[in-house]
């Protein structure tokens, strides 16, 4: 018996041969239809699925080379095992091969020629079929991957605008969610950080663009781990000085302090910059400003070039308080100082005039964060 059933196409004018075929192959596990003509056999192969062919070579209508000839001509049929029963005569057999035969049987049929080359045949069909579907899946799986691969690529660029302004994980956190509702203008409550370096236009001024360009680059490298560390919102870098704000688009219950402790730990990683700046020469500091206060926030710009902003006085006043700030200072608002808790240490810097502002400013100068403090 076959390990796997296979249906054959016996196709013969004569119905004693038919019975005679029938005979030899049922018994042996195979699935056997029968056609009377070529026509017949034509509309079967169209409609069922056949695994091979033994076919008569003499029929009324279409003869076996026509129909062996048919079979090859479509695609769907083109490897189809194709068995000619021929008589006695090599012309036959080389016409039969000329049609697209396969192989050939001459009559009387012997039984054991028969079964050994049916067998065979069909196994080579089951091999053909075997590579027929795991082409099928081969496409189907290139069909899936790249439609991955366009999705990856399209998370990709999302994430990569998202950084712009966001630390990695909430980046990867809002691509994952597809959630990008945040990006559309509202109105919250930001603490806003603003710093730049002291001296830098006269160190820009007498140095080399080259030069400039290596400084900045140690400067933002230094800051924006920190940014990302403390989870702030990046709104921009403008040369040496830049804005970052906290409680949104994640909102937090520390925003005064988180953007303290973040400007605190600027100073003194900046600071140890400024040391390997001074041993070539270049006197820079840094000044950093916080503010507090109601902003609109949103995604700003046009297609291919978009920018997440913050607009409100609240950045104009962070921006101020940083310009007032001497080298190595963090003036904070009134309002930031007492919201920041026990935590922060600093002095009363009194009250300032600000451009752009017709209210003087109390402000306090950070000293640092004492962690030892605990609440009274």
């Amino acid at each position: 018996m076959t390990t796997q059933k296979s249906t054959v196409l016996v196709v013969d004018d004569q119905p004693p041969n038919v019975r005679l075929l029938e005979a030899i192959l049922a018994p042996r596990g195979y699935d056997v239809r029968t056609a009377a003509s070529g026509e017949e056999a034509l509309r079967l192969i169209a409609e069922d699925d056949i695994d091979l062919v033994l076919l008569d070579i003499v029929m009324p209508g279409l003869d076996g080379y026509e129909v062996c000839r048919r079979i090859r001509e479509q695609v769907d049929t083109a490897y189809l095992p194709v068995v000619m029963v021929t008589a006695s005569g090599d012309e036959q057999k080389v016409k039969a091969l000329e049609a697209g035969a396969d192989d050939f049987l001459t009559k009387p049929v012997n039984k054991s020629e028969l079964l050994a080359r049916v067998a065979s045949l069909a196994r080579i069909k089951r091999y053909q079929d075997t590579i027929k579907r795991q082409a099928g899946e081969l496409t189907a799986w290139n069909q899936e991957l790249e439609s991955r691969v366009q999705t990856q690529v399209s998370q990709l660029q999302r994430m990569g605008r998202l950084r712009r302004f966001l630390s990695p994980q909430l980046a990867e956190l809002i691509v994952d969610s597809g959630d990008e509702s945040f990006l559309e203008s509202h109105r919250r409550e930001i603490v806003v950080v603003f710093c730049d370096l002291r001296g830098f236009t006269t160190f820009a001024e007498a140095s080399e663009p080259e030069e400039v360009m290596g400084v900045l680059t140690e400067y933002h490298q230094a800051l924006g781990d920190l940014i990302f560390r403390f989870e702030g919102t990046l709104e921009r870098f403008a040369g040496d000085g830049l804005m970052v704000f906290f409680n949104d688009p994640v909102r937090c219950d520390d925003g005064p302090l988180r953007a303290i402790r973040m400007s605190v730990a600027m100073r003194t990683r900046v600071r140890g910059l400024a040391e390997s700046w001074a041993r070539r020469g270049h006197d820079l500091g840094m000044g950093i400003g916080i503010a507090q206060g109601y902003a609109t926030l949103g995604k700003i710009g046009f297609d291919g070039r978009l920018d997440y902003a913050a607009i409100g006085s609240v950045t104009n006043l962070a921006a101020r308080l940083c310009a007032d700030a001497l080298a190595w200072q963090i003036l904070v608002t009134e309002r930031v100082y007492a919201a920041a808790g026990h935590l922060a240490v600093g002095e009363d810097s009194g009250y300032r005039d600000l451009r752009g502002f017709s209210r003087t400013v109390h402000t306090f100068n950070i000293k640092g964060i004492d962690n030892a403090r605990t609440v009274s």
